[in-house]
C-alpha cells in the first residue's frame, strides 16, 4: 500500500502479518523491557522489514535503535520512517544524498471521535473536511488528515529535532491523492512547507511525505 505513494529512490517494505521468522538483534531486544505482546510484535516486524530495506542501501544486519522521542535512529547516510497499525506494518528508507527526510504513516479507516477530531483539526480545516466529504464521501477524510499530520511530523522532527503538534501545521487535502502542509511557526531554519501523498483502501489510510535533498 505504502509503495503506491512513494517516489522513485525510496525503498519500502510492508506486510499485513507478523512473519514467524522475524527476529530482533540483541541491541534491539534491550529496548523492549516490560513491553506488552502486541508492542513486541509490531516492533519486531518493523525492524525485520527495515533490515530488508536497509540491505538494499548497503546496510545489512544494522540494528535499528531509538532516539529520545522513540524515533528510529537510521544508519549514517540513510533517512527513513516506520509505521504500524492493526493488520499493517511498513517501512520506507532512502539515501540521504537523495532525500533529506521521509515520513510515512498508516491508520485504520475508522472515523475519529469528536474529541480527537478537535485535537487534530484546526478550525479552518473543518470546512475543508466537510467539503471533501460532500464530494467524495467514501474517503475517511478525518483519518487522512490525522495520518497526513503524522507523516509531516515524522519528516519534520529529524530535520529540526523539535516537536510539532497537530495544531502546529495547516493542511490542504486534495482528492487527487496529494496534500500540502504549512508549518505555522517553523522557527529559525525550520522548513515551513511539505508536500505529500495519500491513499485509502482495504480498510486503511496511508500517507507519505518526502523532502528532496538540498
Amino acid at each position: 500500500m505504502i509503495e503506491r505513494i512513494l517516489p522513485p529512490g525510496v525503498i519500502s517494505r510492508s506486510g499485513t502479518a507478523d512473519p514467524p521468522d522475524a527476529r530482533l538483534l540483541p541491541a534491539e531486544q534491550a529496548l523492549l523491557q516490560d513491553c506488552v505482546p502486541e508492542r513486541r510484535r509490531e516492533f519486531t516486524t518493523t525492524r525485520h522489514l527495515a533490515r530488508g530495506a536497509l540491505a538494499e542501501l548497503g546496510h545489512p544486519g544494522a540494528p535499528l535503535l531509538t532516539g529520545p522521542r522513540g524515533e528510529p535512529r537510521w544508519p549514517a547516510g540513510v533517512v527513513g520512517s516506520l509505521t504500524h497499525c492493526a493488520g499493517y506494518r511498513a517501512v520506507a528508507v532512502a539515501p540521504r544524498s537523495a532525500y533529506a527526510a521521509v515520513g510515512v504513516d498508516a491508520e485504520p479507516a475508522r472515523p475519529l471521535g469528536p474529541g480527537l477530531l478537535r485535537a487534530v483539526a484546526r478550525p479552518e480545516e473543518l470546512p475543508m473536511l466537510a467539503e471533501l466529504t460532500g464530494h467524495a464521501g467514501h474517503v475517511p477524510w478525518d483519518v487522512v488528515l490525522f495520518s497526513a499530520k503524522e507523516s509531516v511530523y515524522k519528516a519534520w522532527y529529524p530535520l529540526t529535532g523539535r516537536w510539532l503538534g497537530f495544531q502546529g501545521a495547516r493542511l490542504d487535502l486534495h482528492p487527487d491523492g496529494v496534500f500540502t502542509a504549512r508549518v505555522l511557526d517553523p522557527g529559525e531554519g525550520g522548513p515551513d512547507r511539505f508536500t505529500g501523498r495519500w491513499t485509502a483502501g482495504d480498510g486503511r489510510v496511508a500517507t507519505a511525505v518526502t523532502v528532496p535533498a538540498g
